[in-house]
């Protein structure tokens, strides 16, 4: 079960992680956007701020080439969530499309030219949406949670593999929404 209310409070941050997991611009980088969207005590502070520092060492170019080389060259490291589980089969189909109403059902319109399950979309969604106290979310954020922990779950295991900096990212993103599970219920197949 996810404590709706913990993860209504690190809202900003999935603003922040939807930032960063598209494609690099200057203002992503920008020295006071780590602050003004992490505190200290925040799950995934420390994994951020490793990932920002990593990130600084590059210049702008050289990002852009290693997020087109890792989000876009590598199958094992796609940025589609349900990619991992089904690959194209009927049920990732079927995912999509409950994903797709889950959105419009809290009000976000769905970009034609995007899939719902695509990571950058899905913490968006969690940043804009107002979902508090809507009947419907337990179960509906229940599913949106389980969908990001498999994936990103795959994803992760893959920048570990390749030193990736966006290993500490997706690490950070992982803690944020592991924080909001309510103790002693299942929160997925993955530690």
């Amino acid at each position: 079960m996810i404590n709706l209310e913990k993860l209504y409070g690190y809202k900003h941050s999935f603003g922040f992680f939807a930032e960063q997991l598209t494609y690099p611009q200057k203002l992503d980088f920008h020295p006071m956007y780590l602050e003004e969207s992490f505190e200290p005590g925040h799950p995934a502070y420390e994994h951020v701020k490793t990932y920002w520092s990593l990130m600084h060492e590059y210049s702008l170019m050289d990002i852009q080439e290693m997020y087109t080389e890792t989000f876009d060259f590598q199958k094992d490291a796609t940025l589609h969530m349900t990619y991992f589980k089904f690959e194209d089969a009927k049920e990732r189909g079927q995912m999509l499309a409950k994903l797709k109403v889950l959105y419009e059902m809290f009000g976000l319109e769905m970009p034609d030219e995007e899939l719902s399950d695509f990571l950058p979309l899905m913490c968006e969604f969690i940043y804009a949406a107002e979902w508090l106290g809507d009947p419907r979310a337990p179960q509906s954020f229940g599913m949106l949670i389980a969908v990001l922990e498999d994936g990103t779950y795959h994803l992760l295991q893959t920048l570990q593999e390749t030193n990736s900096p966006y290993f500490h990212l997706i690490k950070g993103l992982r803690e944020t929404f592991k924080a909001c599970v309510e103790q002693g219920a299942p929160s997925g197949e993955h530690g």
